[in-house]
């Protein structure tokens, strides 16, 4: 059990231009350490997360509006189609710690 994440040592992950992570998973449990680009293409994104914003600024689509989150800002969006989501850097890059099933 690894009571002290060293993120420095894992290495990145990059499944898209503009975004890429360093992650710990434990049973059904992850914590991601993810930074986004500009050159990250919006997507859509039914998967949830909860965690903040460590630094930059990222504006978030979801149905019906879009939410602006500045470094400090907590994060909680559920899971499912309902709260899918989109996410455009406006400056960064931005840096999220996030807590999320797998």
């Amino acid at each position: 059990m690894p009571y002290l994440i060293d993120f420095g040592s894992i290495p990145w992950e990059s499944p898209m231009e503009g975004l890429r992570f360093r992650a710990v998973s434990e049973k059904d449990r992850q914590i991601r350490l993810v930074e986004y680009t500009v050159d990250m293409d919006p997507h859509w994104c039914d998967k949830g997360h909860v965690g903040i914003v460590l630094e930059g600024t990222v504006e978030i689509e979801f149905p019906g509006e879009t939410l602006v989150f500045e470094s400090g800002a907590g994060v909680f969006i559920p899971s499912g189609q309902e709260h899918c989501h989109k996410a455009r850097v406006i400056s960064g890059p931005v840096r999220a710690l996030f807590v999320e099933e797998v």
